[in-house]
């Protein structure tokens, strides 16, 4: 068996870009029209970095654990799209984005909701490119 096109490789792409970066579209607006964006950082990791080319353009998740326990989530979002980022234990600590509290949304552009989902902050975004850290 000398062939490399086998489904497993697919597969753990797909668990790379899914969990891990966390890039997700929207089962009720397909094509990446609404964009997840939803990383789960485990142990073993300090960073990671992924993109994918959509037909709106190309979308982009990277986080990297900063000193102290520290996160920052780097994210792109393409024109003509929206999406949310979630930002995974956020819910305890001050979320920045591009060095401005996300409390002062009006502020912010480009940020349309914030909520706290358990020990998670889920931000609603428009298109652009945002850096968050807590």
């Amino acid at each position: 068996m000398n062939s490399f096109n086998h489904y497993a490789y697919g597969a753990i792409g797909e668990w790379l870009y899914r969990y891990v970066a966390g890039i997700r579209s929207d089962e009720h607006q397909p094509g990446f029209r609404m964009v997840h964006i939803q990383p789960q950082p485990g142990p073993g990791l300090d960073w990671v970095e992924a993109s994918l080319e959509t037909m709106y353009g190309q979308v982009a998740s990277s986080w990297y654990r900063l000193a102290e326990g520290e996160m920052e989530i780097r994210v792109h979002i393409p024109v003509n799209t929206r999406g949310t980022v979630r930002l995974p234990g956020a819910g305890a600590q001050i979320v920045l984005e591009q060095g401005k509290p996300l409390d002062q949304l009006d502020q912010i552009s480009g940020i349309q909701d914030i909520q706290n989902i358990g020990d998670d902050v889920e931000v609603t975004l428009g298109s652009g490119s945002y850096r968050f850290t807590y």
